[in-house]
Order: C-alpha cells, then structure tokens, then sequence
C-alpha cells in the first residue's frame, strides 16, 4: 500500500469513524419524543453526513493529486469506478436499444397500455392505503395490546432495499448497456429521494392523506414560482390559469376541512412545512436522473439499482447510530401485521417504479401523468371511504377543481405539442418544395 493509498484509507477511516461516534454522542444527548420531527430530521442528516462528507473528501482528494490516473491495484480500481465511471463508447448501448424496439401492433399497443394502467393503479393505491395505515394507525398484537408505529425512516430503508433486489433481479434477466456513469453521481439524488420519502411518511403524523395528495399534486406552483426567479423561464397563457386554479382549490379545500365538524387530522404548520420539504427534494430528484438519463444513457433499473444502493447505505447507517433497527425488529416480531404491510408496501413501491419506467418510454410522459392524475383521484376517494375522512361540501369544489386544472394542463400541453408539430411539419414540406423549385 502507497502513500496515496495510507492517505484515503485515513479519509475513509478517520473521518467516517469520526463523524459515527459524534453522531451517537448526538443522538445520546438530544431528547426525541413522538412530536420532535425536526430532531428525527437532524439525527437522520447527521448519519448521512458518516458516509457523504467522507466521501466528499476522497473525492477532492483523487482528483486533486491525480490518484485516478496514476494509481493501480484494486483500491485504484474501485475509486475510479465510484468517482471516474466506464469512458466507453455507448455502441453496445445503441445495439440493445435497437434489440428492444420491436414493432407492435394496434391491439398489443392497447394491451400494454391497459396493463400500465392497471399495474400503476393497483400498485399506488394499495401503496397509499398501506402508508397511511403504517404512520397513522394502531396495531393490534395477539395479548390484545395496541401500538404506533412511529419511525419513517425504516419504512424508507425497507422500501429501498426491496427495490435495489427488483433492480437487480430485472438486471441479471434482461441485458443491459454498459455502465459508464461514476457511481457516486447516483449518491445526489438517492439522498433527495431519502429525504422527500421521509418527508411523505412524516407528514401523515400532521396532515390527513387528502391534504398530502393534493398538496403533492400542487407542486406546479413551486415549481413555477422557482422557474420564474431563479431561471427566468416564461410559461404559456394556461399555465397561469391552471396555477391560479389549483390555488383557488386548495383554499377551497382546506376552507371546508376547517367547517367539517369532524376534524379526524388538524393541519399544522409542521405539516405544511414538512410537505414543502416533500416538493423541494422530489423535484430536485427528478431534475437530476433525468440529467443523468441523458448524458450517461443508463437503463431505467441500473437507475433503480444506484439510487437505491446509496438509499440502503445511507439509511442504514443512520438507523444503526439511532438505535432504530433494534426496537423497529422488537415492533415486527410484537406486531405481525405490520410485518406483511412493511413487505406489500415495499412490493408496491418497487413494481411502481418499473411501471413508471415502462409507461414513460412506451407511451411517453403525457399517458403517464393522465393515469397518475386519474391515481390521485382514486387515492383521495379511497382514503376517505376507508380511513372515514371528513370531506364537506366546500372540499368537494376544491377537489374538483383542483383535478379539473390538472387535466386542464395536460390537455393543453397535448394541443399545443400538436400544433408545433405540425407547424414543424409545414415548414419542412414548404422548404423541401421550394429547393425542388430551385433545383429545376
């Protein structure tokens, strides 16, 4: 071993060791009781930090004294590969992407969409009845005693290992393009993701399944909102329209829980700052895959299979330093019932994410938000008719109108897409005609 290689073992070593111990001794000496979110949040972050910053720091380190270049052996081997990635040419990519593109027929077309549609459905909905089960309910046990479960975070953690073994599985089945992005690029998006599926699960302690569907589908208004000022984007006519709409409905909504004299969950400022949370991270996360999606062309499960392997690393990390795998283990052997909803939840979650793959590159983003769109309709019935929320008169409106501004959207996108197609098209033919012109 060189003196490069003594160095970033010190790295790894030192620091991770380090920065463990000091995120113990921190859990040891903050109180967290059922309420303290922002405490869960701050220990959550600090176990992150055991394997992130360390890893930052290897980082600079190769890069700065040029350790991927020079070095050899199978520490140089490992770090180029979680920090250099594969400089290959993307032709074996090409000859499976041309493999796959078969032509199908009218009938095959409506069968698979049929299958989408039904495969996202029952997966999601069963996914939000059992999430809001898990974080918002008492089990039961055979000596008749009721407790909560109270931890999202191990939720996330068995979520993400399930799904890294389905990618894995679907990679060892199907081939795959040759990996060639660094691995450390999936660590970004795979701790967004960490933190918006904690900030999904956390809110259900302060605001009712209702309120987070629809505040999730009202991320257009960020999203805008942050366009505008941070970029400088322009949005069409019916954008604003649309974001006015889901205002109005919210307002609509959360008007009429508040004159429901059977309030079953009381939206706190915690709730609403815990959802925000939710947009910010979630958007961040779908910005950057698709980043990687285009200048790496990794498959949907070698995606599925890096944002999940830093999921699992991470969360774990932070569960062992919380001491939250022990008693997690002691509530699924005292609770059996919320053993097989952990398993079908996790299930659910991972065949989603093959569905929405699948949708997006058969029959692209428009198809895929109509179904999840008509999902949410379904979620938020659901939950009503089951869970017995209290919905007035006032946030019926508001729900319609809210759904009503989002097909409102997506039928405005479709027309407009429409349009400069065929504009694009017009002015293809027109310039194809005049050269012919020109030619004789």
């Amino acid at each position: 071993m060189n003196q490069q290689e003594v160095k970033l073992s010190s790295i790894l070593l030192g620091w991770g060791v380090g920065l463990y111990l000091l995120s113990y001794f921190l859990q040891s000496l903050l109180s967290q009781d059922e309420n303290s979110w922002f405490v869960s949040l701050l220990l959550n972050v600090s176990g992150y930090a055991t394997i992130l910053l360390p890893g930052y720091l290897c980082l600079r380190y190769v890069r700065d004294s040029g350790y991927l270049d020079r070095g050899t052996g199978r520490l140089a081997s490992v770090m180029r590969l979680l920090y250099q990635g594969r400089q290959d040419t993307i032709e074996a990519e090409e000859l499976i992407s041309q493999d796959n593109k078969v032509s199908r027929t009218a009938l095959q077309d409506a069968a698979q969409l049929a299958l989408c549609g039904v495969g996202l459905q029952v997966s999601y909905l069963t996914w939000g009845l059992l999430q809001e089960k898990i974080m918002t309910r008492e089990y039961v046990d055979s000596a008749g005693q009721t407790d909560k479960f109270s931890d999202a975070q191990f939720l996330v953690f068995v979520n993400r290992i399930l799904a890294f073994a389905v990618a894995l599985l679907a990679m060892m089945l199907r081939a795959q393009p040759r990996h060639k992005a660094p691995l450390y690029k999936y660590s970004y998006c795979s701790l967004s993701n960490i933190m918006s599926s904690w900030c999904q699960y956390e809110a259900l302690k302060y605001v009712s399944f209702p309120t987070q569907v629809l505040a999730k589908a009202s991320k257009i208004i960020p999203v805008m909102l942050m366009g505008k000022v941070v970029s400088r984007k322009t949005y069409e006519f019916y954008e604003y329209i649309v974001a006015v709409l889901i205002s109005l409905g919210m307002v609509a909504f959360l008007f009429g829980k508040g004159e429901s004299s059977r309030s079953d969950s009381v939206t706190t400022a915690s709730g609403v700052l815990i959802l925000i949370g939710y947009m910010a991270f979630d958007s961040f996360t779908s910005n950057w895959q698709g980043q990687l999606f285009s200048e790496y062309k990794v498959s949907k499960f070698q995606m599925m299979a890096g944002v999940n392997l830093f999921s699992c690393l991470l969360t774990s990390v932070s569960l062992l330093q919380q001491g939250v795998f022990l008693t997690s283990l002691v509530f699924m052997s005292q609770f059996p019932a919320f053993v097989s909803d952990c398993v079908i939840l996790s299930l659910c979650s991972a065949v989603g994410q093959i569905f929405i793959y699948h949708t997006i590159s058969t029959f692209g983003p428009v198809v895929f938000t109509i179904i999840m769109t008509i999902r949410q309709v379904f979620a938020v019935v659901l939950s009503c008719v089951f869970y017995g929320h209290a919905v007035s008169a006032t946030s019926l409106i508001g729900i319609f109108i809210i759904f009503f501004a989002l097909f409102l959207k997506i039928y405005c996108a479709y027309k407009i897409k429409q349009r400069r197609k065929a504009g694009a098209g017009g002015v293809k033919s027109g310039s194809s005609g005049g050269a012919g012109v020109i030619k004789a």
